[in-house]
């Protein structure tokens, strides 16, 4: 059984991002979610992100950081589109993480440190059509040239956040291989 957190997407922790913790937690793994915009959900990306920025990334970063400070550090962090700036800042400067799961977006390394820790296992996934992600593309590609254990995957027409469940542009196929994917990480890691 591994410990994972997983941050939600700008649209808020929806019903989608708690049934993906929910199943990683049937299958065995003892899951936090934290809720970094105090119980607000958004029906569109636009609004999600336009609150985020009302907030600021950076205090929107800082909220998952705090939210993790009880958690132990033996951890794996992991992040949905906005959610993978607080899951890549921690796996990144705070000591002892077990691996990272980015969804939907990646940022460059440089972002929070000069390279990628040392035998970090991390994995990417993205839709290959997905607007927003093409965007995290190279810094995506760039991680997984760096680290030592690291996987991309790229999941065809699908739309961003296609993992969730509550949102219009669910892939229930793709979200099984990411699901799966993900499992198997997390497997190997406990």
């Amino acid at each position: 059984m591994a410990e994972i957190v997983v941050f939600h997407h700008a649209q808020g922790l929806t019903d989608g991002m708690r049934a993906f913790a929910g199943r990683l937690h049937d299958a065995g793994h003892h899951v936090h979610l934290p809720d970094v915009f105090d119980g607000r959900t958004f029906d569109d990306l636009e609004a999600g992100v336009a609150h985020a920025r009302e907030i600021g990334f950076g205090k929107v970063t800082e909220r998952g950081v705090r939210a993790v400070e009880s958690l132990p550090t033996e951890i794996v962090y992991a992040g949905f589109s906005m959610g993978v700036m607080p899951a890549q800042k921690l796996a990144q400067t705070r000591p002892r993480a077990l691996g990272a799961l980015f969804f939907d977006a990646c940022l460059p390394v440089s972002e929070f440190g000069e390279a990628w820790p040392q035998n970090l296992p991390v994995q990417v996934h993205g839709g290959s059509d997905d607007e927003w992600f093409d965007e995290d593309l190279a810094a995506a590609r760039e991680l997984v040239a760096a680290a030592g254990d690291a996987e991309l995957f790229l999941y065809p027409g699908t739309a961003h956040l296609f993992a969730d469940s509550s949102l219009a542009g669910h892939d229930e196929s793709a979200t099984g291989d990411l699901t799966e994917r993900t499992l198997t990480f997390l497997d190997r890691l406990s």
